[in-house]
């Protein structure tokens, strides 16, 4: 069994910077890719960015340019550098492991992010 948890979420301004971190207690963390999601309100859950073990990142469009995730395999954790926040970027943010090649997918309980001035 895979427990995720997150840290970091909170109340920031438009225009503003947040960082997520997400620590995996899992034995081969190697194996996972991990990822970011978010829901807001009303909406479904959507892919925010994932990594590979070989650092290979997919961002969703909304959010290129602005955000980064990383991961650190030594220690087990995967972040998201969240900069020029805006409004619409206001949500609960979960972190996913995703097990390579097979079905085993793991959430967190998620973070609440809220951009507001």
């Amino acid at each position: 069994q895979v427990q995720l948890v997150e840290s970091g979420g909170g109340l920031v301004q438009p225009g503003g910077s947040l960082r997520l971190s997400c620590a995996a207690s899992v034995s081969a963390f190697n194996i996972y890719i991990m990822g970011w999601y978010r829901q807001a309100p009303g909406k479904q859950r959507e892919l925010v960015a994932t990594i590979q073990n070989d650092g290979i990142r997919n961002y969703a469009d909304s959010v290129k340019g602005r955000f980064t995730i990383s991961r650190d395999n030594a220690k087990k954790t995967v972040d998201l550098q969240m900069n020029s926040l805006n409004p619409e970027d206001t949500a609960v943010y979960y972190c996913n492991a995703k097990r390579m090649f097979s079905s085993a997918n793991y959430w967190g309980q998620g973070t609440q992010v809220t951009v507001s001035s």
